[in-house]
């Protein structure tokens, strides 16, 4: 009793030296050393400019696998309904030159143009993620593009219906510019490549899916039905986006430290420095990463050159089918499954690969203590396979494409250039999002979509022109010379891929 009398008059007589500002020996003060005492420090103050831990709750990575795919789905289905918006269009073409008395030219405007606005919307829609979040971007943009499909289908001149079909576009794209950048938010990067290899197959297939649709509409109902069928699509898909939590880092912590009273580090902005921000990273940081990072300019240039392709052959193939088996809109739009057939097998073959060598390589990393890391060269695989599969498609499908080779053969040969471009824009996703990370991913994606679009939007302008004046076997020829003249873009990156990386401007 003695003894904790004892003890309690000296914490007594400390407590009060303390108090009154005396010096106390360090001995008496706390003996607890000064690295642990920060260490207590920080354990009591709230970590709000990272995660707190590996185990952070609001981290999206530790989300439960339920919810991570959740939140896949909604910008993989927002990606298939704004691409097949783009080509649904096309089997209507004729049916507006009758009714609305458009020339050839400017009946394929309404699909040109939205092609053009697929590649102008994720140079705000990608940034604008990174500034607002995720969430915000799908629950404003999708409803608008409903409205302006809506407006399309109710078109009574041509040019309402270019407009309307333009704005549609521009509201459908986050789902192209940001999805990619929502996968990246959920998912570990050795976790990444089944659910990215799912969610860039959508854009892939609404484009093949969208003229069989549109045809056997069009022959049923008129062109206008192609875009009121699209708002069943939009409402089965928008929906899920309501329930949608935010996976965009930034955004949390700023969240959670307005929760806590808190500011960020450096978010203490004035209206102007918040505008001139904004400004800067809508409108220049897409350009400004395709004109100055090698990594972005190449892949942009090889995946805007198979967009071309793409989207060419949705102008000109309904006409190649009719004129050499007779084929009317429906029979035309059913050969386009070669293409979804294509992408269907290059997503299962991702797959399987990612089961096999890519987690074989995680293994490996994990036995060497490296904490399960693929190097972004890996992914580089499926794009060397896809590069020769490009050129031998477009040869196979021009010289194949007449009345005395049965309708068989160009099909196939669309489904080795749908297994091919998927291949391709697959691994340079997976390869851009590894380079620059979740920060930055959107608005390379952002570059990305900027090229490949507005490529995409010019060739239907002339390619019927073309197809011509050469035929189908010289014309489609050229552009099998054109992919074999960039076919060697990803064996160089693996290989010098990772000195490439090293001097990258935009660190992850």
């Amino acid at each position: 009793m003695s003894s904790a009398s004892s003890k309690s008059s000296r914490k007594s007589s400390l407590d009060e030296d303390v108090e009154s500002g005396h010096h106390v020996p360090q001995s008496r003060a706390d003996s607890t050393p000064p690295d642990l005492q920060e260490k207590e420090q920080d354990l009591r103050t709230p970590r709000i400019d990272d995660w707190t831990g590996p185990d952070d709750p609001e981290n999206p990575w530790n989300w439960s696998a339920r919810k991570r795919w959740y939140h896949t789905f909604i910008p993989s289905g927002i990606a298939l309904v704004c691409t097949m918006a783009s080509s649904i269009y096309v089997p209507g073409r004729e049916d507006v030159m009758r009714t609305l008395g458009a020339s050839q030219i400017v009946a394929i405007l309404p699909y040109s143009m939205y092609v053009l606005a697929l590649a102008l919307g994720p140079m705000l829609a990608g940034p604008s993620s990174e500034v607002l979040g995720r969430r915000a971007v799908y629950l404003v943009s999708i409803p608008i593009f409903a409205l302006f499909t809506l407006g399309s289908g109710f078109s009574k001149s041509i040019a309402s219906l270019i407009v309307c079909r333009f704005f549609a576009g521009v509201f459908g794209s986050p789902g192209l510019s940001i999805g990619s950048a929502t996968v990246a938010d959920i998912w570990r990067p050795s976790e990444r490549a089944i659910p990215m290899s799912l969610y860039v197959t959508t854009p892939f297939l609404g484009p093949a899916i969208g003229p069989l649709v549109g045809g056997y509409v069009t022959i049923a109902y008129g062109w206008q039905w192609t875009q009121w069928a699209l708002l069943f699509f939009t409402v089965a898909f928008l929906t899920p986006a309501f329930g949608m939590h935010e996976t965009y880092k930034a955004r949390i912590l700023d969240r959670r430290a307005k929760r806590l009273g808190l500011t960020l580090p450096g978010n203490e902005k004035s209206v102007w420095e918040s505008a001139r921000f904004f400004i800067t990273t809508t409108l220049t940081r897409p350009i400004h990463m395709g004109l100055t990072e090698p990594i972005v300019g190449l892949f942009t240039i090889y995946i805007a050159m198979n967009f071309a392709m793409l989207y060419s052959f949705f102008a000109v193939f309904e006409e190649i089918m009719r004129d050499q088996y007779g084929f009317d809109l429906g029979q035309s739009g059913l050969t386009f499954l070669g293409l979804g057939v294509g992408c269907i097998v290059g997503c299962i073959s991702i797959i399987v690969l990612n089961k096999t060598l890519v987690k074989k390589q995680i293994r490996a990393s994990e036995a060497k203590g490296e904490g399960g890391k693929v190097t972004p060269e890996s992914r580089l695989y499926i794009a060397m396979v896809g590069s020769v599969f490009i050129p031998l498609s477009l040869f196979w499908f021009g010289w194949t494409a007449r009345s005395d080779i049965h309708w068989i053969s160009p099909v196939i040969a669309e489904a080795f250039f749908g297994c091919g471009n998927l291949f391709i824009f697959m691994a340079a996703t997976l390869y851009l999002t590894d380079t620059y990370g979740a920060k930055y991913t959107a608005s390379a994606m952002g570059a990305n979509n900027l090229a490949r679009y507005t490529v995409g939007c010019v060739f239907p302008l002339w390619v019927n022109f073309m197809y011509d004046g050469l035929g189908i076997g010289w014309a489609t020829s050229l552009f099998g010379f054109i992919s074999l003249a960039m076919m060697p873009i990803p064996w160089v990156f693996y290989i010098w891929g990772p000195k490439l990386r090293a001097s990258v401007k935009y660190k992850p």
